[in-house]
């Protein structure tokens, strides 16, 4: 079977193919982050508009990659929820009309999910059962994965997620958008002693988080160190920089071994754009090689939001596809409603 897959949950469109019998054929993204920059953040009515100028492209690109034409394709899997319902609405609708075209089933696929099973497109691939942790823009979750559709959740962020606080915590270091990557860039060049940040929950005793905190210590940090023109200077915010995102990688990471003890698993999978994090991926593979279990991340290029993920996703669901071509979004939609595939 052959699955077209379209993401379109925010500001990145992304459009793959996905063979169940050799895998993925071709994957299309184009990002819409030089459009945003200039606001300091992702503009809804911007990113849906460009949505629907990027879609067709893509998906005729990938089908000229890998070969095919609209008539190979057996189903048609998007991005159902959670995200901005405008931007939902236009891979939505595209991918209703082509089903129609086509008269080919039609499948909505839970954002989340595509990234909890992009691992499973890396070689080698996990198998299950395996503890999860979800670390993107806005999610920190932690769960036990049974299988498709049988997810546990085991511990969460009880305010902003690892990735905000990285986008955050940028802005007060005068770092353009989006800040996360910059901070992660200034951090290799950073010294992390010389500032101590908190480790937020660190010794809660659960598997739940909280960045919050460590965002506000930031700011009194950053207030504290300013020159008398009211700047810093490039090594102090290189070190901060350090310093805050050793403090993040440590929570993360200690609250994964946790929840590896807790289960009695033996396989961590690391899905979302902060899965990318180099420091956090060193750290992770240094402790499975003390401790003695495995470790997965999706291809670096497979972090961020992307089509290859909800065409898999879509891929592991056919059973639930329709071809009755009515459909809504989920800007809000829980993970743990899916049913088992």
């Amino acid at each position: 079977m052959l699955v077209l897959g379209i993401e379109s949950s925010c500001d990145e469109t992304g459009i793959a193919l996905y063979d169940t019998d050799t895998g993925l054929l071709a994957h299309r993204l184009h990002s819409q982050i030089a459009m945003h920059t200039e606001y300091g953040g992702v503009v809804p009515e911007l990113a849906s508009r460009d949505h629907i100028r990027r879609v067709l492209p893509l998906t005729e690109a990938c089908l000229s990659e890998a070969g095919k034409s609209l008539d190979a394709i057996d189903a048609i899997a998007y991005t159902e929820g959670p995200g901005l319902a405008g931007a939902l609405l236009v891979g939505a609708s595209v991918a209703n009309a082509l089903g129609f075209a086509l008269q080919k089933p039609v499948i909505g696929v839970h954002h989340l999910e595509g990234h909890l099973l992009s691992p499973l497109l890396a070689d080698p691939a996990p198998a299950f059962p395996f503890v999860a942790l979800l670390v993107s823009g806005g999610h920190t979750q932690l769960m036990a994965v049974h299988g498709i559709g049988r997810y546990e959740l085991l511990g969460e962020t009880v305010d902003d997620a690892a990735g905000e606080a990285f986008d955050k915590s940028a802005k007060l270091l005068g770092l353009s958008y989006p800040g996360g990557p910059q901070v992660s860039k200034l951090a290799d060049t950073g010294d992390a002693t010389r500032f101590k940040l908190p480790r937020p929950m660190l010794h809660s005793g659960d598997l739940d988080f909280s960045f919050s905190g460590l965002k506000t210590a930031v700011l009194n940090l950053v207030k504290k160190e300013l020159r008398d023109d009211g700047s810093l200077d490039d090594t102090t915010r290189a070190d901060i920089c350090a310093a805050f995102q050793e403090a993040i990688v440590e929570v993360l990471s200690k609250k994964c071994l946790t929840a590896l003890k807790q289960t009695g698993m033996q396989r961590l999978v690391i899905a979302g754009g902060v899965g990318a994090n180099r420091q956090l991926r060193a750290g992770l593979d240094e402790a499975a090689k003390r401790r003695r279990f495995e470790v997965f991340y999706p291809p670096l290029a497979l972090c961020t939001d992307n089509g290859a993920m909800i065409a898999f996703a879509g891929a592991m669901r056919l059973k639930y596809a329709v071809a009755d071509y009515q459909f809504g979004v989920k800007p809000r939609w829980d993970l743990a409603s899916l049913p088992a595939a």
